[in-house]
């Protein structure tokens, strides 16, 4: 864990909060990942939630649904490549 400290400032373990906030970041982009983009946010879901468990976050249920999520993503733009055909998908059809 890093600490940082500016002059007249505290000390604060910046360490554990970034990790924690890429689990979060992981989360909401699996979950908007779901609705559009799924191609790009789910890989950046999974790479996220990946490093902040990798990191030992303090919200690691956060970066499992994450994770999950960031699969089902992909998991989405297989099946909806599979129905459609090509790699753009759109709700109207």
């Amino acid at each position: 864990m890093q600490l940082t400290a500016e002059p007249g400032t505290q000390a604060r373990p910046t360490g554990r909060r970034d990790t924690d906030g890429m689990a979060v970041a992981s989360f909401v982009l699996g979950l908007i990942g779901l609705l559009v983009l799924n191609v790009f946010l789910g890989p950046v879901a999974i790479a996220l939630a990946s490093l902040a468990l990798w990191r030992g976050t303090a919200r690691r249920g956060r970066a499992l649904l994450g994770l999950g999520l960031g699969i089902a993503d992909l998991v989405v733009l297989g099946a909806l490549i599979a129905a459609d055909g090509t790699l753009s998908w759109s709700i109207a059809g």
